[in-house]
């Protein structure tokens, strides 16, 4: 305990080690700080650097207004070490093909997220369920309800990585208030944003005003539901010009697809073609579009750097998706005035595709264009669908978009 004065009631309150010591000596005999208004304590005057590692590890924390750490964290697995290594195994599934650009960039901004508000050197075993109630309700400020299922679904996934991988010896504990949003909620939510669809007269507005490629990309949109990487994946070997069929995996899932083309579609892109500028790279020398730039429309760019690392172990090489696609899509929507419903995009041909052609009333010809997943038992024995079936799905799209009647948009 420090000594009281002699002559005096008040502690003999030892200087500052040196002049820019950050902490003044406290007289309960600790070394102290103000931060954010309120009095904070960091160990007794006899060990000032151990006082002041004390700061420099709490600091950080405490100016956000959070709890800073129970256990030190020089030892053991920190966020930014978890974040790192689940970004690497991401990394090589992506190489892999077996996990997509857009999915690699969701992890690697969830990883962001969960190091800005939990602070990198935080260690994983650490956590407690009332700060990922904080968290919770962070997320939940500035996300919808769809996004905040699927950014607490990431956040799981990372975590459970952490025990998978023998990172840490406890699985996380969430507590009961990391849940996901309702199923109720979540209808409520598309309730409210309305149909993600294009009406027969903005989609025909949107061809109109497009350039030449992006006419051509659209219309394979509309016609055939391919999506962004559809497209941009899509070889000119794929293309029948004298058939006017096309018949390409869908990169996603690696489900076959052979799909007849519009009159239009197959002009369109036979224009964009002959307009598409000379490759950057030589392996994309056989796709149908490629940007200004001589590169694919979706694409991964290299950088050496991941989220914030220290030490060359902790500096993999990681990947930046490109979706030069939905961002010229955008503008144009942006200036077509036909924006304003929230979550339209490039994808809503999807959306279009699914909707109208489902009034042909066959389902598994229209899952078959679309490329979807059928994991039923009838899937099992289906060895083909007939190519009028197929003509028929794209032909009722067709109908609806170029008649001169009024479609009948659900």
């Amino acid at each position: 305990m420090p000594r009281k004065s002699t002559d005096s009631k008040t502690y003999r309150k030892p200087p500052k080690p040196y002049a820019d010591f950050p902490m003044f000596s406290h007289p309960s005999g600790q070394w102290a700080k103000k931060i954010r208004g309120r009095l904070k304590y960091f160990g007794v005057w006899a060990d000032p650097d151990a006082a002041l590692e004390k700061l420099k590890r709490e600091l950080p924390y405490l100016k956000d207004g959070k709890k800073p750490p129970l256990v030190d964290v020089s030892d053991g697995c920190t966020l930014r070490n978890l974040a790192n290594a689940f970004l690497r195994s991401k990394k090589r599934k992506l190489d892999a093909g077996d996990l997509s650009p857009r999915s690699f960039r969701d992890y690697h901004k969830t990883c962001e997220t969960v190091l800005t508000f939990f602070k990198k050197d935080r260690r994983v075993d650490d956590l407690r369920p009332d700060d990922f109630e904080e968290f919770r309700a962070s997320i939940a400020s500035r996300l919808g309800v769809s996004s905040l299922k699927n950014e607490i679904n990431r956040v799981r996934v990372l975590f459970k990585f952490a025990h998978d991988q023998r990172l840490i010896k406890e699985t996380v504990a969430y507590g009961q208030s990391f849940n996901r949003p309702s199923a109720k909620a979540l209808r409520r939510e598309r309730n409210a944003a309305g149909p993600k669809l294009f009406e027969r007269d903005e989609l025909l507005m949107i061809l109109d005003a497009a350039d030449p490629v992006m006419r051509a990309m659209a219309l394979l949109g509309a016609n055939a539901g391919f999506g962004n990487t559809d497209i941009a994946s899509l070889p000119q070997s794929a293309i029948d010009f004298e058939s006017n069929w096309v018949q390409h995996p869908r990169p996603k899932t690696e489900i076959s697809r052979r799909i007849p083309l519009w009159a239009e579609t197959i002009a369109a892109l036979r224009e964009a073609i002959s307009k598409r500028p000379s490759p950057k790279n030589e392996a994309d020398a056989n796709l149908c579009f490629l940007t200004r730039q001589g590169r694919p429309w979706v694409r991964v760019k290299s950088r050496t750097k991941t989220v914030e690392t220290e030490g060359e172990d902790d500096e993999p090489e990681t990947a930046i998706p490109i979706d030069a696609l939905s961002q010229r899509f955008s503008k144009l929507l942006k200036r077509l005035g036909i924006n304003g419903r929230r979550g339209l995009g490039f994808y809503t041909l999807r959306h279009v595709f699914e909707t109208i052609a489902g009034e042909s009333k066959d389902q598994v010809a229209v899952n078959a264009v679309m490329g979807h997943v059928d994991t039923s038992m009838a899937a099992t024995y289906r060895e083909r669908i007939s190519d009028e079936r197929l003509r028929a799905v794209v032909e009722t799209v067709h109908g609806w978009l170029y008649s001169s009647a009024e479609g009948g948009a659900a």
